[in-house]
């Protein structure tokens, strides 16, 4: 089947990016120290952190489906798997170098590359997708509250498990997209993309205004844009402080 891409869900995935990046630049002031904000615990930046991370997993939940629908073959998944889970790898060399005690280990582009691997194994499950998501996302509270019931699952916030998410305490890391309950977003998005392909297809697959189209071109190039942005904002901002003193 011809390959097909639908520049609405690459609008949404480009929307995303921008949001990100701009988190990302008050991030950056904030650590030179032209900010004084807490994106640890405010629940301003919190709260826009979780929904950023959901749009990026509900829009490649989409794009699975929309691989799924035209047959994509495992040669090109593993292809487009590697791609991903080496960038995770620079992440974690990267981040150890600016937070060596809080470098990132598992986190978004980790978390990617272990859910596209669940999601397209179980492509097949159809309407039981919207079930398996809910009990992904529903597995948080759920395991939090074990932990304090039950002392002897403090083993799953070792670092060794927290791929999982199953843990009583956050891990001290700048970025931690696991398991639990994130899956469920990309479960939900694979739903979502089987849904309106087989039901709504004329919503993807809407002509957007020609404004859209940097997002669009955005949305393509998504995992480019993700690992360059930041060493470009940080570097700029390095540049910037230097001149001014």
């Amino acid at each position: 089947m011809p390959r097909q891409r639908f520049d609405a869900i690459d609008s949404l995935r480009g929307a995303a990016i921008v949001w990100m990046t701009a988190y990302h630049f008050c991030f950056d002031l904030n650590w030179f120290g032209w900010l004084r904000e807490d994106f640890y615990r405010d629940p301003f930046w919190t709260w826009q952190r979780t929904a950023i991370v959901s749009l990026f997993l509900f829009c490649a939940g989409l794009g699975q489906a929309v691989a799924w629908e035209q047959r994509q073959g495992w040669p090109r998944f593993w292809k487009r798997w590697a791609q991903v889970a080496g960038c995770a790898l620079l992440v974690t060399a990267g981040s150890w170098f600016m937070f060596p005690r809080s470098f990132i280990y598992f986190g978004v582009l980790h978390g990617i590359a272990a859910m596209l691997v669940i999601v397209r194994v179980t492509a097949g499950w159809g309407r039981w997708l919207w079930l398996a998501g809910a009990l992904a996302i529903l597995a948080k509270p759920i395991a939090e509250a074990a932990h304090a019931q039950w002392p002897g699952l403090a083993f799953l916030d070792a670092p060794a498990w927290n791929w999982l998410g199953l843990v009583g305490r956050k891990p001290v890391t700048e970025d931690y997209v696991p398991l639990v309950p994130w899956l469920g977003v990309m479960w939900w998005g694979m739903a979502s993309g089987q849904w309106l392909l087989a039901r709504r297809r004329a919503w993807v697959e809407v002509r957007l205004p020609r404004a859209a189209a940097p997002l669009s071109w955005l949305g393509r190039w998504s995992l480019t844009w993700y690992m360059l942005h930041q060493p470009v904002l940080i570097g700029a901002l390095a540049l910037v402080r230097r001149a001014a003193s």
